[in-house]
């Protein structure tokens, strides 16, 4: 049974303004393997203000904790914002789990700010749904939780060697083609060729990614 990574791009999420904040753990949310794999997006309280401020229609956003800022180290996660008017202002609210496990705190300073990408992981009746779809097909968004009134437009994948997806090779098959641009190969010399080897615009149960982007 196939699995793919489906990364979903949102084109209307131009250089989002990140807002401070203070992320305090909760034991009443769960935080499980189907979080930790992408499988379901883990949840964020938040107050009904703040969510306006962060602007994101989806309710998807991106929680940026620092484990250390002059190290530059950070903590990255994707949660889906549910309104809880309990919540400060300043405060969001994550599972204390995901806290544990990544900082050891449960509380800590982040960022929050509407995301740009983020992944979810499909598998069963979702991920058959995408095979056989080309690059330039749409799908329902409902394939990784979104509402129905939005699309995912395909436009590329990879498969487990990284080999990418490109538009012009029918087919689900993998093949070696001279390539003068990406997708496949990026020319550090104008004029460069490089024989690739590429995947074709369909999917098969042998690609892992299906890069996506949200349309209406």
């Amino acid at each position: 049974m196939p699995e793919f990574k489906v990364v979903v791009s949102d084109p209307e999420a131009v250089n989002p303004r990140p807002l401070l904040v203070k992320v305090v753990g909760s034991s009443d949310l769960s935080y499980g393997e189907e979080h930790k794999n992408n499988r379901v997006l883990t949840i964020c309280k938040i107050n009904p203000e703040t969510r306006k401020a962060v602007n994101s229609p989806l309710g998807i956003a991106t929680l940026r904790i620092w484990k250390n800022k002059a190290n530059k180290e950070k903590v990255n996660l994707t949660v889906k914002l549910v309104d809880d008017p309990s919540v400060p202002p300043d405060t969001v609210v994550v599972p204390s789990a995901f806290l544990s496990e990544k900082v050891g705190s449960e509380e800590v300073l982040g960022e929050i700010f509407r995301a740009v990408s983020f992944q979810v992981s499909v598998t069963g009746d979702k991920a058959n749904a995408l095979v056989g779809k080309k690059i330039g097909d749409t799908v329902p968004a409902s394939i990784v939780g979104l509402p129905a009134e939005w699309k995912l437009l395909i436009t590329g994948g990879s498969d487990s060697s990284g080999f990418p997806m490109i538009p012009s090779l029918q087919g689900g098959v993998k093949k070696a083609l001279l390539l003068s641009e990406p997708p496949g190969f990026h020319p550090r010399d104008e004029g460069e060729r490089r024989r690739k080897y590429v995947r074709g615009n369909t999917v098969t149960d042998e690609i892992v990614q299906i890069n996506t982007k949200l349309i209406r």
